[in-house]
């Protein structure tokens, strides 16, 4: 019997519907059900042919049992040793190489400096900073992030020189990426499931949360919606995110990369509505089952982005 399990936190409609929908296909050796972890010993296998992580990147010690059980050949949706490594800094250098339009983007060090350094562990950082090789760069506005992490937490928009100084002095030990403001006609969040699902979602992230997914106008505009899907293939499978959301600001007709590092993306039939609530329940059952089907006893089962297999072709 092949079992594929969810391992979940706040969230309450999605894993269990994802269980059910599973289950209910009656596929022969396939049971879906949610990840039960008990005592972890070192190099102990999971009873889980794949597991989906939704959970991981806000506890750190399923993180671990994850990492231990891909090491034993569970099929871990998403990869956690690439979650471990990635960051959002990282995701725009790649989407450059890749020709996928993102927003100028710089790296500021951060405002204060690490626990357990001196102005001596900075000896190979110039300074002072070029801040008018930065501003002629990125220009104004630009919002300001942490270059890790998600869930819209520190993000600052700044208007100017002194609001970027003021506001930079409240992120402490954080570091952030400073961009520039794709002021859009359109925006679009897209799910994408195992590199080639994708369900374009018209977005409005200025809306209130419940609201975000309500969209007046949405377009209609097949050459543009037929890039958003392009690059959302291109970015996830350069990334290697079984299951990831990409979203873009488009302005002037080009579709700009804003935020594509959610390998844990909202998928509440609260906030998506029915909809789109239906498309990945059921695109992320067909994932799990077809990676259970492929599963390959005694090697590793996880998926890795092209940007490590061009350069380690033995993780292909």
């Amino acid at each position: 019997m092949k079992k594929i399990g969810i391992l979940f936190g706040f969230e309450n409609s999605f894993p269990q519907a994802f269980v059910e929908r599973i289950n209910s296909k009656n596929i022969k050796g396939i049971v879906a059900e949610a990840v039960t972890v008990d005592v972890l010993q070192q190099a102990d296998p999971t009873d889980y042919t794949v597991i989906v992580d939704r959970i991981s990147q806000d506890v750190p010690f399923y993180r671990a049992y994850l990492k231990n059980a891909a090491l034993n050949g569970t099929a871990v949706i998403n990869n956690p040793f690439w979650w471990s490594a990635d960051e959002k800094f990282f995701n725009n250098c790649l989407s450059v190489k890749l020709g996928v339009p993102v927003p100028n983007t710089v790296l500021l060090p951060s405002y204060e400096r690490p626990t357990d350094t001196t102005e001596k562990s900075f000896r190979n950082l110039k300074y002072p900073t070029d801040w008018e090789k930065i501003f002629n760069y990125i220009g104004f506005p630009a919002y300001m992030k942490p270059f890790a992490g998600g869930g819209w937490k520190n993000v600052y928009r700044v208007n100017d020189a002194n609001d970027l100084w003021q506001k930079h002095a409240e992120t402490n030990q954080l570091v952030m990426m400073l961009q520039e403001e794709i002021v859009f006609d359109h925006y679009f969040r897209c799910y994408c499931l195992g590199g080639d699902r994708v369900h374009i979602m018209p977005y409005e992230p200025r809306n209130p949360h419940h609201l975000r997914y309500v969209v007046d106008n949405p377009t209609k505009d097949k050459k543009l919606l037929a890039t958003v899907e392009k690059y959302t293939k291109m970015l996830c499978q350069g990334l290697g995110y079984d299951f990831n959301t990409v979203e873009f600001a488009v302005r002037d007709g080009i579709p700009y990369a804003i935020d594509f590092c959610n390998p844990a993306p909202d998928a509440e039939v609260t906030s998506v509505g029915e909809e789109n609530y239906e498309w990945i329940v059921e695109n992320a059952a067909l994932m799990a089952i077809d990676k259970a089907k492929k599963h390959k006893a005694g090697q590793m089962n996880l998926t890795w982005g092209t940007f490590i297999k061009d350069q380690f072709p033995s993780t292909k």
